[in-house]
């Protein structure tokens, strides 16, 4: 059984691909870039903001980044309360049921950790959740193992009990660097086989299939 249970939010948690994609175009539209494909939008959520731009646009001078990151947040704020962001199916009773059972439960993604806590508060599930992590929390994001190693030491808990459920390969390069158990999901934004290449010990398409692994 494992003890300590580390997810991934955005396409793990909740649904935000379509607010992180409008979000995203309507910035590259204020800072005059062409507007990229919605594919390849998303092919960079789980990574920092910064490090999603230079993905997209290998020459952007890294002197605008801050100004990107400005206008992209102020969007996101804009958009956030038009386009609202659902938990998954079958998420809610799984935390419950997780937490029941004594399994600790944590939060580890690249956004923001005040925009972790108003999501995870606003979506009723703060209550299961003993530890959030964001980007702003460690040195070196995902995929560095950096999160998973200060999420176990935080907690107390030794790696061979403990697995990383996310969406992305960027999650479960993490997890693996971490010596961690990983578990990719279907349902978010990339693919089983994108997170079997990626290393992923177990792959399921429901949240709640995960029950059956820990």
């Amino acid at each position: 059984m494992k003890k300590l249970v580390i997810l991934d939010f955005d396409g793990t948690l909740a649904d935000t691909r379509e607010l992180i994609i409008r979000t995203s175009e309507e910035a590259m539209r204020r800072m005059g870039y062409p507007v990229q494909d919605e594919e390849t939008i998303a092919a960079t959520i789980g990574l920092i903001l910064e490090e999603g731009l230079l993905q997209m646009y290998p020459d952007l001078p890294r002197e605008t980044l801050p100004v990107w990151v400005k206008t992209y947040r102020e969007i996101f704020e804009e958009l956030r309360l038009q386009i609202v962001p659902a938990v998954f199916p079958q998420v809610r009773e799984t935390l419950a049921a997780l937490s029941g059972k004594g399994v600790t439960l944590s939060v580890a993604s690249s956004r923001k950790s005040n925009s972790l806590h108003d999501f995870l508060e606003s979506m009723g599930l703060s209550q299961y959740i003993s530890y959030v992590l964001g980007a702003d929390d460690v040195t070196r994001a995902k995929p560095h193992p950096e999160p998973v190693l200060k999420t176990l030491q935080e907690l107390g808990v030794p790696a061979t009990e403990a697995m990383v459920v996310g969406d992305m390969p960027v999650d479960i390069q993490m997890g693996l660097g971490a010596g961690v158990w990983t578990c990719g999901v279907t349902y978010g934004n990339s693919n089983r086989e994108a997170l079997f290449a990626a290393g992923a010990h177990h792959v399921i398409d429901c949240f709640g299939e995960l029950l059956s692994l820990i």
